[in-house]
Parts: C-alpha cells; sequence; structure tokens
C-alpha cells in the first residue's frame, strides 16, 4: 500500500518564527513602539487596483483596434494613480505593500500599456524595429520606476530626475488618441518611433523635471486662481485629445529645454568670469 501523501511539517524549535504563508504582516510604529499588523488597507488599494485594471483594459482595447478607448484607459489611468497616494496619506493608510502594488500597477498601466497600443496602432508594421522601439520604453519604464523607489527622500522634491512614467504614457497615448483616425503611412510610423523612443529614453535621463510639489495646494490664493482653473477645464474640453496631447508633449520637451538653458547660462558665466 502507497504512503499517504499528507505534508507534515517538523515542529517549530523555540524562538523561531512561525511562517505567516500567504497574509501580509507589517511592522507599524505605535506609541513609539513597533507592532506587527495583518492584513492590507482596503481603500487605497482599490484605487491602485482601479489604475491597473485601466491600464489592463488598455491592451485589450488596443488588442481589438480600439484605439480611442485603450487611449482614455490610460488617461484614467493616471487620474486613478494620483489619488491613490493622496488618499492614503489622508486617511493616514501608507504601507510598504501600498508602495510595492502601485510601482507594479504603475508597470502596466505606464509600462506595458502605452507600449503595446503604441505597437499595436503602427509599429506592428515596422518587423524587428517596431518591437525593438516597444522594448526600449517598457524596459526604461521599468529602470525608471526602480530608480524612482529607490531615490525617495534623497533628492530634491522640486524635481524628478527623468521624465515621469505618467507622462511618458500619456504622451504615447495622446499621440495614438489624436492620430488613429488617420491613414496609416510613413511619417506616422516615423512619429511614433521618435516619440516612443524618446520617452522610452528620457524616463531614465538625468534630466530634471519640476514636479510641482512645493506648490502648497491647501493654502489660501487670490480668487482670479479659480478663474484660471475653470478656463483649463474648459479649453481641454474644447479638444481633448489635441490639448492634452500637445500639453503633456510640451512638459515632456520642458526637461531637455531647461538642462540647454542651464548648459548655456553656464557657459556664458564661464566666458564673463
Amino acid at each position: 500500500m502507497a504512503e499517504s501523501e499528507q505534508d507534515v511539517s517538523p515542529p517549530a524549535e523555540a524562538g523561531e518564527e512561525e511562517i505567516e504563508g500567504a497574509e501580509v504582516v507589517e511592522e507599524e510604529v505605535v506609541g513609539g513602539s513597533r507592532v506587527r499588523k495583518r492584513g492590507i488597507y482596503l481603500l487605497p488599494n482599490l484605487f491602485t487596483t482601479a489604475s491597473l485594471f485601466s491600464g489592463f483594459y488598455a491592451i485589450v482595447a488596443a488588442s481589438n483596434s480600439d484605439f480611442a478607448m485603450a487611449s482614455i484607459a490610460i488617461f484614467v489611468s493616471m487620474v486613478l494613480d494620483g489619488l491613490d497616494g493622496r488618499v492614503a496619506r489622508l486617511t493616514n493608510t501608507q504601507s510598504r505593500f501600498g508602495e510595492e502594488y502601485d510601482s507594479l500597477a504603475d508597470m502596466v498601466a505606464f509600462g506595458v500599456a502605452p507600449g503595446l497600443v503604441a505597437f499595436f496602432w503602427v509599429l506592428n508594421d515596422l518587423d524587428k524595429l517596431g518591437w525593438v522601439v516597444t522594448f526600449i520604453y517598457v524596459a526604461g519604464s521599468a529602470l525608471r520606476l526602480a530608480r524612482f523607489n529607490t531615490q525617495i527622500g534623497s533628492v530634491d522634491k522640486r524635481y524628478f530626475v527623468g521624465l515621469p512614467s505618467p507622462s511618458a504614457a500619456a504622451v504615447v497615448a495622446g499621440m495614438v488618441w489624436c492620430l488613429h483616425g488617420l491613414e496609416q503611412s510613413w511619417w506616422l510610423e516615423v512619429l511614433a518611433v521618435v516619440l516612443v523612443t524618446g520617452a522610452g529614453t528620457l524616463m531614465v535621463s538625468n534630466v530634471l523635471y519640476y514636479s510641482g510639489k512645493d506648490l502648497d495646494l491647501k493654502g489660501r490664493v487670490p480668487f482670479a486662481a479659480i478663474l484660471l482653473v475653470v478656463l483649463a477645464f474648459a479649453v481641454v474640453a474644447i479638444e481633448p485629445p489635441v490639448i492634452l496631447f500637445l500639453a503633456f508633449l510640451g512638459y515632456t520637451l520642458s526637461g531637455p529645454m531647461l538642462w540647454l538653458w542651464r548648459r548655456l547660462r553656464r557657459r556664458k558665466n564661464a566666458t564673463q568670469g
């Protein structure tokens, strides 16, 4: 008779910690002492999951040639990604698990999804060049997110080092959203190669981008500020694909332009000195 396949684990030795299995256990500081707590916070992770779903939906929509919905889904992911961290801070539900989950969701929504949307649009017609360009973007996004996670608290919060992955995704998605209705031609392929490769390269560059984190959104502002906000919404509503694409393209170009301006100013100061 065959032996029973029952899994018998040896008893834990004295002082040996119990294996937690699938449950998430994190340490938090409560009253000056470290306390281990099981489980995760639901509210911020709901926003992260919704962002992940939007990124996944963008891939599915692009594979079915629905490029407008695919592009919109990426912009929805951007909004949700901006909310999860703020919700966590407002409700004091930050956690290490949430940070890791957010990075993985960003990799899908702002790395894999935009790359595949552009690939299904025109880059797949370029054979090997198309998937190489797509891989450059996806790899750049992965490296950008990994570097960002390791630089938290060690760089000037006023600037991002390299193009943020949501902004890179917005440039790619905005391009597809604006131009997907046009008949495919060589100049669309060239534009896609330049923007996708450029965005992927800028994400891993040392070019500085203004983060806006030094703005005090909780303080009082002149009444005219709300009029500017209303005007901004009105302008976007006129032609959302074009306005959003041009806005994020301008932000993408602002980094190299600021780098060039600083370099020229240092050269000028050196010659005058």
